[in-house]
């Protein structure tokens, strides 16, 4: 079996891209297929393409839709390494910012412009998201030469904009429709907050967690000692937020968790320290789809967030992350609402992928129907 497909760079994330009707072809059910794929379940995820880390086991899915005022409609896949599984509950806006770029590479998309704006749809979330991508003189530069936190090399820029993004998946902003909550959780009362916007996120303070403001560089070291009273948390949170119907029956992936504190007094380069953990561990930057959900707890009165940040925050909430400080910007325009961050894209490589027949059935699901 051979499938065409691209490894590209989006953000701080790695991702394969493929075209559905190139997976289709086989006639396996995606949950079996990419699982496969990728290499899973093995740590190593040595017999695959997997990158064995959670920022490196993604999938895109891209299709062209008809007659829609949408250019480009895309699935994201977070496929398990340890276990043979494959999440579709969130989007990832690190995984995102490809798509734009594919979609001019491809031909998808004719550049126009300085800057060519891209129509996107996430189909996990129903999301529109708006995404800019550089085309000096209508063109995609031939050595593309932006840069950003977390990542040693440049890239295209790619600018995201999730439209009116609150509630995409459970439906509120506030699911529970409280801005703070109390969980329970390894014998001790959190308060927090349960924020639905790009992907939905727990929030709680470093100092519920006995985690040191002034200290961020130990927080990973800290946060390692508790991750399984934080997955009680979460599991707790997921059914709370009607994701689950059991703390058993919680995704790994959503929701996602942020712990979050001042910054010291004297530190005039960001507005939060952030860290957020990813798949069951700390993440090494920021799930981007997490800092939207962030940006627009800041802007809600009575989280957790927004009892740090205040009011102070206007069109732009800086974010300190173990991999720089992330800066996101909120603008409203005739009754929507957008709120983006700035990222960077390249591909890496175009290539076949071989692989065996994969055990299995004919497809138990069409594309749509494996991500509900």
């Amino acid at each position: 079996m051979k499938i065409e497909a691209q490894w590209m760079r989006g953000g701080t994330s790695k991702c394969w891209v493929f075209e559905a009707e190139h997976l289709q072809e086989g006639g396996t059910s995606l949950d079996v297929l990419l699982p496969r794929l990728f290499g899973s379940p093995d740590p190593r995820q040595i017999d695959g393409v997997g990158g064995a880390t959670s920022t490196t086991s993604k999938a895109v899915i891209l299709h062209r839709p008809v007659g829609d005022d949408v250019d480009v409609e895309y699935t994201f896949a977070q496929v398990g390494i340890e276990e043979a599984a494959v999440d579709w509950g969130s989007n990832c806006g690190n995984g995102s910012a490809v798509v734009g770029l594919y979609a001019i590479e491809k031909g998808w998309v004719l550049p126009s412009g300085d800057v060519t704006r891209i129509v996107t749809r996430n189909t996990n979330t129903n999301q529109i998201i708006v995404q800019r991508v550089a085309t000096p003189g209508g063109a995609l530069a031939s050595v593309p030469d932006a840069r950003m936190p977390g990542v040693p090399f440049p890239g295209h820029p790619v600018g995201l904009g999730f439209q009116d993004p609150g509630g995409k998946t459970t439906g509120a902003l506030l699911p529970t429709g409280a801005a703070t909550d109390t969980i329970t959780a390894g014998g001790t009362r959190w308060t927090v907050s349960m924020v639905d916007a790009g992907a939905p996120v727990v929030i709680v303070r470093a100092e519920e967690l006995g985690l040191d403001p002034a200290r961020y560089d130990s927080w990973g070291a800290g946060l390692e000692l508790q991750l399984d009273t934080l997955e009680q948390l979460r599991r707790q949170a997921a059914v709370r937020m009607g994701l689950a119907a059991t703390t058993a029956e919680a995704a790994r992936a959503i929701p996602k968790l942020a712990i979050a504190a001042a910054p010291e007094a004297t530190d005039q380069t960001c507005d939060v320290n952030v860290m957020m953990l990813s798949m069951g561990k700390p993440h090494p930057a920021l799930a981007i789809t997490g800092s939207i959900a962030l940006t627009l707890a800041a802007r809600t009165r009575g989280t957790v967030l927004h009892s740090i940040t205040g009011d102070a925050p206007g069109s732009t909430l800086r974010l300190r992350t173990p991999a720089g400080v992330i800066e996101t910007w909120s603008q409203e325009h005739n009754g929507t609402l957008l709120v983006g961050v700035d990222r960077t894209a390249r591909t890496i490589a175009t290539t076949i992928i071989h692989l065996p027949e994969v055990p299995g059935s004919a497809v138990a699901a069409s594309l749509a129907g494996a991500t509900r």
